[in-house]
C-alpha cells in the first residue's frame, strides 16, 4: 500500500495496540467481568422463577426504575442480565472507544508526533485507519468475553448482548472519530463525544420512564436504547444489530470525509482566540479556567442522578417487596437495619465511587499538560512545578468535595427530607476519594507511563463497591477499597472520625509523595 492513503496502516495499529496493551485488556475485562458475574449476583437475589417474574413485574410499573435501567422483557437469569446491565456495559464500551480513538488521532497531533510519523510512508488516512481498528479489536474482544461468559445462559441471547454492547462502543467510536476532526484539543473532542453519550442516555432514560415497554420514539433514537431493543434473552431481534452497523458506518464515514478536508493539527470548530476574558494571575487560575467546564457538568450531573435517587429511597420497600435477600444486599451495602436509610446510604457510597472517577481525571490533567508539551514552556518561566500541580489538585480534590456536596442535596431535596444529613453522607466518601486522587498523583509523580494505571485502580474499586456486595465477595477482598472503611451514613451511628481522619492522612502523604517525586524528575520528552 505504499503510497496510498492507508500505507503504514499496519504499522500504525501495532504501535496503537503496544501503546494501549495495559489500557484496553483492564477496561475489556473490567467491564466483561461486570457483565458476566451479574447472573450470580441475580439468582443469589432471586432465586426462584417466581421471585423473578414479581421483580420483572414491579420494576416495570416503576416509572424511575425504568429510567435507570430500562424495561425488563423476561423473566430468566439472562434477560434479567440484559436489562440490570446491558446499557451500563454499552456505556463502559462506548467510553473505551472514545478513549482509544481520540487518544490516536487527536491527542497525536497535539503532541506533535503524528506529524512527525506522517513525514515518512504514511498515508494520510493511515492514523484514523488505525486508531478506529484498535477501537474495533477492543470491542470484538468485549463482545466476544460478554457473548462467552453468558453462553451457559443461552447461546442466541449471549450472543445477541455480546454484539449490542460491542456494537454500541463501536458507533461511539466513530462518533469520537468525527470530534477528533471538528475539534482542537483531545480535551473538546473528548468532551463532546461524552456529551453525545450523555445525550443518548438522557434520551433513552426519558422514553423508558414515559413508556413501560420499550417502544417509545426517545428510546429509538437512542443508540443506547437499541441495546435494550435487541431484547436479548427476550426473543432477540438481530435486525436490530444492523443499526449498529449502519451507524458506526456513517460515523466513520464521515470522520473519513472531514480529515480529507483539513490540515494536520487544525479543525473545523476551532478555539476561540485570546484575549482570554479576566485576569489569570496565577497557575493555580489558570488550572481553574482550564477545568470549570467540566465541574460545572459533574456537578449538574450529580444533582440531578442524586434528585432522582432521593425520589426513589421511599418507594424502596415497594421496589424490593418480600425479597428478604434483596433487602439483606442493600443494608449489606447501606450498613443499616432500615431500608430507606440504607438505601440513601448505599446512593451516597456509589456517589464517591463515581467521584472516584472524578478525581481521577482532574488529577491526570498535569499528565496531558506534560506529554503534550504545554507545560515545559509554562514551567520555563517563574512557575515552579508544586505550584503548577497544586492548582490542578486543587481543582481535582476542592471539586470532588463540590460535586459530592451537590449529590447531597440532590438526594435530600428527591427524598423530602433535610438535607445535612444527606450532604454530610455524600461528604464522608472523600478520605476515600481523596486517596484514590492520591495514588493517581504518586503514579504520575513516579513516572508518566505509570499515570494511566489509575484509571485500572478506579475500575478495580468501581467493581469491588458495585458487584461485591451482591457477589457476597470475602470481607478481605472487600477491604482492599478504602471505601469500604468509611461509615454508612446518614444512620444513628454517626461518622467515625477515626477512620476518616486516617484516611485523609494517607491520601495527604500519598499526595506529597508524588509531589516530591515530580519535582525530582525529568519532564517527558
Amino acid at each position: 500500500m505504499r503510497g496510498t492513503p492507508l500505507a503504514g496502516t499496519g504499522a500504525l495499529l501495532r504501535l496503537a495496540l503496544r501503546r494501549d496493551r495495559v489500557l484496553i485488556p483492564v477496561w475489556v475485562l473490567a467491564t466483561a467481568g461486570l457483565v458476566v458475574s451479574m447472573p450470580r449476583s441475580l439468582g443469589a437475589v432471586y432465586g426462584t422463577a417466581a421471585e423473578r417474574a414479581v421483580n420483572a413485574a414491579s420494576m416495570n410499573a416503576n416509572g424511575s426504575m425504568r429510567a435507570l435501567y430500562g424495561p425488563v422483557f423476561g423473566d430468566s437469569l439472562g434477560a434479567l442480565t440484559a436489562w440490570r446491565i446491558g446499557v451500563y456495559g454499552a456505556l463502559l464500551a462506548a467510553v473505551t472507544g472514545l478513549i482509544v480513538v481520540v487518544r490516536h488521532t487527536r491527542e497525536e497531533e497535539e503532541s506533535g508526533r503524528q506529524e512527525l510519523l506522517r513525514a515518512g510512508v504514511v498515508g494520510r488516512a493511515a492514523p484514523l485507519t488505525a486508531a478506529l481498528l484498535a477501537a474495533l479489536v477492543a470491542e470484538s474482544a468485549l463482545a466476544l468475553l460478554v457473548a462467552g461468559g453468558l453462553a451457559g445462559h443461552g447461546a442466541a441471547g449471549a450472543l445477541a448482548l455480546g454484539a449490542a454492547i460491542g456494537g454500541a462502543g463501536l458507533v461511539f467510536a466513530g462518533v469520537a472519530a468525527v470530534a477528533a476532526q471538528l475539534t482542537e484539543s483531545a480535551r473538546a473532542a473528548k468532551g463532546l463525544t461524552a456529551a453525545a453519550l450523555g445525550a443518548a442516555y438522557v434520551l433513552k432514560a426519558a422514553g423508558d420512564a414515559g413508556t413501560p415497554g420499550g417502544e417509545s420514539t426517545l428510546t429509538r433514537l437512542s443508540p443506547l436504547g437499541w441495546v435494550e431493543y435487541v431484547r436479548p434473552f427476550a426473543g432477540e431481534r438481530w435486525w436490530v444489530l444492523a443499526l449498529f452497523a449502519a451507524a458506526a458506518t456513517v460515523s466513520t464515514g464521515a470522520a473519513y470525509v472531514l480529515a480529507g478536508r483539513r490540515d494536520l493539527g487544525m479543525s473545523f470548530l476551532p478555539a476561540r482566540p485570546g484575549p482570554a476574558v479576566g485576569r489569570l494571575g496565577s497557575a493555580g487560575a489558570l488550572a481553574r479556567r482550564l477545568q470549570r467546564g467540566g465541574l460545572l457538568g459533574w456537578s449538574a450531573a450529580f444533582l440531578a442522578a442524586g434528585t432522582a435517587f432521593g425520589g426513589m429511597a421511599s418507594g424502596a420497600a415497594e421496589v424490593v417487596g418480600g425479597n428478604e435477600k434483596t433487602r439483606r444486599i442493600i443494608e449489606r451495602m447501606g450498613g443499616q437495619s432500615g431500608l430507606t436509610e440504607a438505601f440513601l446510604a448505599a446512593m451516597a457510597g456509589l456517589f464517591g465511587l463515581v467521584a472516584a472517577l472524578y478525581v481521577v481525571s482532574c488529577a491526570l490533567r498535569p499528565y496531558a499538560e506534560e506529554t503534550s508539551g504545554r507545560a515545559e514552556p509554562l514551567l520555563a518561566g517563574p512557575v515552579g512545578r508544586l505550584r503548577w500541580a497544586g492548582g490542578y489538585l486543587a481543582v481535582a480534590f476542592g471539586g470532588s468535595a463540590l460535586i459530592l456536596a451537590v449529590a447531597g442535596v440532590g438526594l435530600g431535596l428527591g427524598h423530602g427530607s433535610a438535607v445535612g444529613p444527606t450532604i454530610g453522607a455524600c461528604l464522608a466518601q472523600l478520605p476515600a476519594v481523596w486517596t484514590v486522587g492520591a495514588v493517581t498523583v504518586l503514579l504520575y509523580g513516579l513516572a508518566p507511563r505509570l499515570a494511566p494505571a489509575s484509571w485500572g485502580v478506579a475500575g478495580v474499586l468501581l467493581a469491588l463497591g458495585w458487584v461485591g456486595p451482591a457477589l457476597d465477595l470475602p470481607r478481605a477482598a472487600l477491604n482492599l477499597s478504602p471505601f469500604a472503611h468509611l461509615p454508612k451514613l446518614p444512620g444513628p451511628a454517626g461518622p467515625d472520625w477515626t477512620v476518616l481522619l486516617a484516611l485523609t492522612a494517607v491520601a495527604a502523604v500519598l499526595t506529597a509523595a508524588g509531589l516530591a517525586a515530580l519535582r525530582r524528575r525529568d519532564l517527558a520528552g
